[in-house]
């Protein structure tokens, strides 16, 4: 049987491919540390929150440290896995606050210049653009 086609895209999505583990995520970075405010800012059932934040956590993208011995309680801070992809989520949330969102953004982030942030992907050599007439896949994965 098939299994598609070789892809880190699919290998990401096992990782981070949910509603509620991006969710958690856009949490964390937006500051939020603990399991109680990431469930409270969510909206998700506590039994899915503790599941996403575990496979999250076996997979290095958040690391769990404990603040309070009783009851045990922990805090979720994003990696360097988790803090690369901020710059995935920020394009989500551009492309969401373009296409999908009526109305102005609902979170606006500044950069460290003080500037307003606004996310592009562009071509590291010569600076255009992703989606720039001409941008093709240099290797496509195999299907497996």
């Amino acid at each position: 049987m098939a299994r598609g086609r070789e892809c880190s895209i699919a290998e990401a999505l096992e990782v981070i491919g949910e509603r509620w583990s991006l969710l958690a995520l856009r949490e964390v970075m937006l500051g939020e540390r603990r399991f109680n405010r990431i469930a409270e800012n969510t909206g998700a059932s506590r039994d899915i929150l503790a599941a996403r934040l575990r496979k999250l956590v076996e997979a290095g993208v958040l690391e769990k440290r404990q603040y309070e011995d009783h009851p045990p309680r922990y805090d979720y801070l994003p990696t360097e896995a988790g803090r690369a992809l901020q710059s995935i989520l920020l394009g989500l949330m551009a492309w969401g606050d373009r296409y999908v969102h009526n109305g102005p953004p609902p979170t606006v982030w500044q950069h460290a210049c003080g500037a307003e942030l606004k996310p592009e992907t562009v071509c590291a050599s010569c600076g255009e653009p992703i989606g720039a007439p001409g941008t093709k896949p240099l290797r496509i994965g195999a299907v497996r």
